[in-house]
């Protein structure tokens, strides 16, 4: 039952993003009830700038590895199977280059809103993807592509 499951695809219901969205809203109840802010007198040019390029650095690196799994021919989606092990482009560098662009994306909206909780919630989303997506991810890979995966796995690291 299970070597189908994996054969089928890693199984993820909820789309990683969503985790992302959730820990934002979860900032600004949180705030709402009880601001905690980055820099107390308001998030200033150089803060909102380097937010503005964090932001687009993530969504760059998001769209890279989208156009690299659609050149492979294989799925964006994270709850189909993969068709093949990509190894290239941002893949080269991170095993999680979608989800490392949401991260920052999310670090970057941060520091433009001046969020102190979106700091502090980042890590708890990271551990959350970590263990509900990437951990389902990997054992259908693993499952699909055998030493090649291990190979990579040995090779490229989960984040940077």
């Amino acid at each position: 039952m299970i070597e189908r499951d994996m054969a089928a695809g890693p199984g993820v219901r909820i789309p990683p993003p969503a985790f992302f969205v959730i820990a934002g809203l979860l900032a600004w109840g949180l705030h709402t009830r009880l601001m905690f802010t980055i820099d107390g007198s308001g998030a200033g040019v150089a803060q909102r700038s380097i937010g503005a390029v964090a932001v687009a650095a993530g969504l760059a690196v998001i769209l890279w590895a989208g156009v690299t799994l659609t050149r492979a021919r294989t799925t964006v989606n994270p709850n189909r199977a993969a068709s093949h092990l990509v190894t290239a482009g941002p893949y080269a560098i991170s095993r999680n280059p979608i989800y490392l662009g949401f991260a920052t994306m999310f670090l970057g909206i941060a520091l433009i809103v001046n969020s102190g909780w979106m700091i502090l919630l980042l890590p708890f989303v990271l551990l959350v993807v970590a263990a509900l997506v990437i951990a389902r991810e990997e054992r259908h890979l693993q499952h699909k592509f055998g030493d090649d995966f291990e190979t990579y796995v040995r090779r490229v690291r989960r984040w940077l």
